[in-house]
């Protein structure tokens, strides 16, 4: 079964296509709401599913107390640990750059017209033309903030997607059918289990860096790796022995870690 992401403004009709996708294919839908059960499932703090907004980085130190970066890899832990089944549609956040490497994904990107947008706006929600217009520009601000900020990317680049379709032409119906035929054609593959164990890896790895950092544990002087399942090794420089205690301590708590290997300098010269 397909792995598909689907990227959209808000007022294209991404979101009525992203369901008929799952339920024509039989998939499950990770939206927003079903991301934020993935992230407690996860263990990761109720604060931690906020990141799933989209918001640039000048609201995230606002809301988060200047330390995005701890919500980016929650983020990404997020969408590598529901991407690792293999199949799914994802909705968004960032899920077109985090599984670009990832031959098995297909992504897709829902556009329209400002007009078209305003349209649709203004009968969904009952809002008036200018407050359509204004709730649009918002969102597309909010948006390609958060995307230049995790990814330093543009996220309109029609390189980063696979299959672009155009609302104002195509009818949502017909949209669903395009996505769920090129997503059961022999060019998109299956994901291997491969493939699948690398997320796997790739999700602990961004929790692992999380939990330090939510700990006041200075990340950028360690590395991390995950070289098999549920192993993570560290090594780098810490500032003391009780750091380097709590950083083995921290590892271990985390959900799906069953072998913490550290190799950890103590330093004060950082």
């Amino acid at each position: 079964m397909p792995l598909i992401t689907i990227s959209r403004g808000i007022g294209c009709g991404g979101m009525v296509i992203a369901r008929l996708v799952a339920e024509g294919l039989n998939l499950e839908l990770f939206d927003d709401d079903r991301l934020e059960q993935e992230v407690l499932r996860m263990g990761i703090h109720k604060k931690g599913s906020e990141i799933l907004a989209e918001k640039g980085p000048g609201f995230l130190d606002q809301i988060f107390s200047s330390r995005p970066g701890i919500y980016l890899d929650y983020m990404e832990a997020v969408i590598y640990e529901v991407a690792k089944k293999g199949e799914g549609v994802i909705i968004g956040h960032g899920s077109q750059m985090l599984l670009r490497d990832f031959e098995c994904a297909l992504h897709v990107r829902i556009q329209a017209t400002e007009s078209t947008r305003i349209r649709n706006l203004m009968t969904q929600k009952g809002l008036g033309e200018e407050a359509a217009r204004k709730l649009i520009h918002k969102r597309d601000h909010e948006q390609g903030g958060f995307f230049r900020y995790a990814f330093h990317k543009d996220w309109t680049d029609p390189a980063l997607y696979d299959l672009i379709i155009n609302t104002e032409q195509i009818d949502l119906d017909l949209a669903a059918k395009l996505v769920m035929e090129v997503a059961g054609s022999e060019q998109i593959r299956t994901c291997s289990l491969k493939a699948s164990e690398s997320m796997e890896r790739l999700s602990l790895m961004k929790k692992v860096h999380a939990a330090l950092a939510e700990n006041n544990i200075l990340s950028v002087s360690l590395n991390v790796d995950v070289p098999e399942k549920g192993v993570v090794e560290i090594s780098g420089l810490c500032r003391s022995e009780n750091e380097k205690e709590d950083i083995v301590k921290i590892v271990k708590a985390l959900a799906g870690v069953k072998k913490v290997s550290a190799r950890v300098v103590v330093t004060t010269r950082y």
